[in-house]
């Protein structure tokens, strides 16, 4: 079934605004997605009728807004195949998230181990577990990108020695688009009796999550990056695993008891999550997922995958064009160089076409370097972008070279 694409566009108010006079044209979804007006009414009615603080009420409202979280909770945990509620920890987005675990898992990690990432990850997946192999005097290992922007399966299997403990990757490169083999990826990993964390930061809007069938320990999300709010998001962790860490914060919310010289802790997921709760987050975070379930995630593909094919064969006919990222499974994700031409100057002009693209090394310094390259245009489409828009954008871009020569 194909999607309504001006329907959806008429659900995204922002789309109708204007930038230095001209009509946007917004192509930066892999830094965050628009919000639905479904999403932005959920919110707002949470803050008009139901705001109130959670499980810690015998009043109607606070009553009211726990259920409305929880089920939420629940809502989430169906959506990606959690086996439990009790496997969905809130935080505020994939980056705490996956600093939540470069905490609570630093005693899985001991002098002389290994941890293994790749070289396509984001800054979040990278950073953390560098500073936790350094408080450990462990050694992070990273898996090289093939020129097309791949894992090599065969060195990533090399490469998980008996001494690799950890084990990160994302699901999908926020530079390259690339769809990684996490299924496989986490099956070889599990072999040799790591924990495997993935980052799905550019997953939940583009491609279908399942975690149980990823079989991963730990999946970290964000709601701005799938038509939900900034500030929130998730941890997919296994329960037995969750059960036996340790807290990452202390304060209200995740304590059982406490005296002055002792605590006990609640049960997960509660016992990582201290502190009064982005609630309306949630809510909006619950009602984009359930957006783009209406829509249906394989429409969704199948629309952006039309849209890539048609602006890569475009794009590719420019002189000068250089694709960075040419993976045999990718989303809707397009970086590239065009020769002698800085990308600043090139998303600088595009700007003042009403044109909104990412420019820069996206927070993957070391990949876009690997190409010898200090940064890219990137342009990322999301489910209500347009074969008409791809037609603006790339005859933008063409003017905007002709300016730069």
């Amino acid at each position: 079934m194909a999607i309504d694409i001006q329907k959806i566009r008429a659900d995204f108010p922002v789309l109708s605004t204007k930038v230095h006079g001209k009509p946007l044209l917004y192509l930066d979804n892999g830094a965050t997605t628009q919000k639905p007006r479904q999403v932005i009414e959920r919110i707002k009615k949470y803050y008009e009728e139901e705001n109130s603080n959670v499980h810690r009420g015998v009043h109607y409202l606070s009553q009211l807004a726990t259920d409305k979280y929880e089920a939420a909770r629940a809502y989430i945990a169906r959506y990606i195949n959690a086996a439990s509620e009790k496997e969905i920890v809130f935080t505020r987005g994939t980056t705490e998230s996956i600093n939540l675990l470069a905490t609570i898992l630093e005693d899985n990690l001991s002098a002389g181990d290994e941890m293994l990432i790749t070289a396509m990850e984001h800054h979040s997946n990278m950073v953390p577990w560098q500073q936790l192999c350094l408080r450990k005097k462990a050694k992070l290992k990273v898996v090289p990108v093939t020129p097309g922007g791949e894992i090599d399966m065969a060195v990533f299997s090399e490469m998980l020695s008996p001494k690799v403990k950890l084990v990160a990757f994302a699901h999908i490169s926020n530079v390259l688009g690339t769809i990684n083999p996490v299924k496989e990826m986490t099956r070889l990993a599990h072999k040799r009796g790591a924990i495997v964390i993935v980052d799905g930061a550019q997953a939940l809007a583009h491609t279908p999550v399942d975690v149980q069938e990823i079989n991963c320990d730990f999946y970290a999300f964000s709601a701005h990056k799938a038509y939900g709010p900034m500030g929130i998001g998730g941890l997919y962790g296994r329960e037995s695993l969750l059960d036996r860490l340790p807290p990452y914060q202390f304060g209200g919310e995740m304590i059982d008891q406490v005296a002055f010289d002792t605590a006990t802790f609640n049960a997960s997921p509660q016992k990582f999550e201290a502190g009064t709760p982005n609630v309306a987050g949630v809510l909006g975070m619950e009602t984009a997922l359930r957006y783009i379930e209406e829509k249906g995630i394989e429409n969704i593909q199948t629309h952006e995958d039309r849209l890539l094919e048609y602006a890569t064969n475009r794009l590719e006919k420019i002189t000068g064009m250089q694709i960075i990222g040419q993976a045999r499974q990718k989303t809707a994700v397009l970086s590239f160089v065009v020769d002698g031409l800085h990308p600043y100057d090139l998303g600088t002009l595009l700007d003042q076409m009403g044109i909104a693209v990412r420019t820069g090394n996206h927070c993957a310094q070391p990949l876009v370097e690997s190409y010898g390259l200090t940064g890219t245009v990137r342009a990322s489409l999301a489910m209500y972008n347009t074969l008409e828009e791809i037609d603006l954008f790339v005859d933008a871009l063409q003017k905007a070279i002709k300016m730069l020569r």
